[in-house]
Parts: C-alpha cells; structure tokens; sequence
C-alpha cells in the first residue's frame, strides 16, 4: 500500500474528528506544516487539542485554527508572535497548558518511546509545578512530567522517499521529529519525494516506520521576523 496520497485533504482524510489531541512541528514559521493545517481549517473539525511550540502568527499556520476557533486548548511554550493567540488566552476563551520549551520537547519524545512519564528539575518552585508529583533525587527537587501521545502527528519535512524516510532541512527538524514519534497516526507533507533507495540512510532524521502518510507540496516559506540593514555606499 503506498503512504503517498494526492493532496493534503486526501492524506487527512478518514483520520480526523473532533476533540482530537495533535502534535505539531516547526517552531514560528520554520518547518511548519502548512499545507496539512489549512486542510485541518477546511475540513471544520472543531474542539482540538494543540500540542505545538507555538500557534505561528497571526492568520498563517496555526495561527488561521485560533482564528476559526476550531482549537480549544494549547500545549505550547510561547504566545509572543500571535495577537490572536494572546486575545484568546487572556480573555478566557483559549485554554493554554503552558510548558517550558525543553519540556514539551521532551514530553513528546517520551510519548513516542512510550515512556509515561518522567522527572525533571525544570520548573520547580514555579507555577509549573503546581498539582504536579515532587520528588527529590540527590538532593534536588523534580517534577513529573508526563508524555505527550497524540491521536495526530503534522510534520513537515524537506525530502522522503515512498517509505516515508524522512529528511529535514536545517533548523526546520526543530519540534518536528519529536512530534512525528508520538502520534499513533502521523502525516508528513515534504518539498520533495525521491525515489526509494536514493537517501543515505546515515542522513535520514526520521525512520519511515513513524510515518503513516505523506503529501507533496509546493510551500509559501514566510519570514516571521524580517531584519534588514540600509546597503552601504559603494566606495
């Protein structure tokens, strides 16, 4: 059976439903899977559950699901780039489960090695811990933290082969490898899909078995923070 479907709808199609939890990479605008989340807007499902670094900006990524109000909570470190994102929060119409970034990072990879949970220093004495376990180990306090496993995972990545071995470009690996490990379903939209065998198995990031499904595209790759500098004069 192949994993290549024709489009990002097809790939979603018969997985979705409402009150999902899903896992999603990139971090900002940075290896983000766009093609997959407009096609999670489209199809209406409703009352999710986002596990990502953060919801993008405003009216891209993520950032267009807050807008459609079709995400009731959040599982991120960071709400800095999208207004949206902080209206919701702070009105109480978004419920947010804050995690330090290392944490969320770690908490999806525990879900995909199918470990429940696990203790670390990050966060004691803050409001992070609160309700939380506490033990103390060599004299340090810690928290349990518990693994993420998502009924989703939407990653995006830079090449595949037909497997769905993936490869990802620079820092787009980020959340992305993490959050494909720990959805029981995972869909991947890559740049390019090369012939099977045409990978150095020494570069894949992500073994094919993760991956269930994959779509072709072609991305907009916006810049989230644009900085430039007036050209020097010509001597």
């Amino acid at each position: 059976m192949t994993k290549i479907y024709p489009s990002a709808q097809a790939a979603l199609d018969g997985i979705l439903r409402d009150g999902m939890l899903i896992a999603a990479g990139g971090f900002g605008l940075c290896g983000i899977p766009e093609l997959l989340i407009a096609a999670l807007r489209d199809s209406g499902v409703k009352d999710l559950t986002v596990a990502s670094n953060n919801a993008g900006v405003d009216g891209f990524g993520l950032g267009q699901l807050l807008e459609t109000r079709q995400v009731k909570k959040m599982i991120s470190s960071y709400v800095g780039e999208n207004a949206e994102f902080m209206r919701q929060y702070l009105s109480g119409e978004l419920e947010l489960e804050f995690n330090p970034q290392g944490t969320l990072a770690e908490r999806m990879r525990a879900g995909g090695a199918g470990i429940p949970g696990f203790y670390t220093a990050t966060g004691v004495g803050t409001v992070i811990a609160e309700g939380k376990d506490v033990k103390t180990f060599n004299g340090r306090d810690y928290i349990l933290e518990t693994g993420i496993v998502a009924d989703l995972a939407i990653v995006k990545a830079w090449k595949a082969d037909p497997s769905g071995n993936l490869i990802f470009r620079k820092t787009a690996r980020n959340f992305n490898v993490p959050a494909a490990t720990c959805g029981r379903i995972c869909v991947a939209e890559v740049e390019e899909i090369v012939p099977l065998g045409s990978l150095d198995p020494d570069h894949i990031h992500l073994p094919g078995i993760y991956v269930h499904r994959l779509v072709q595209g072609t991305h907009e790759k916006r810049i989230e923070q644009r900085t430039t500098r007036k050209r020097e004069a010509a001597q």
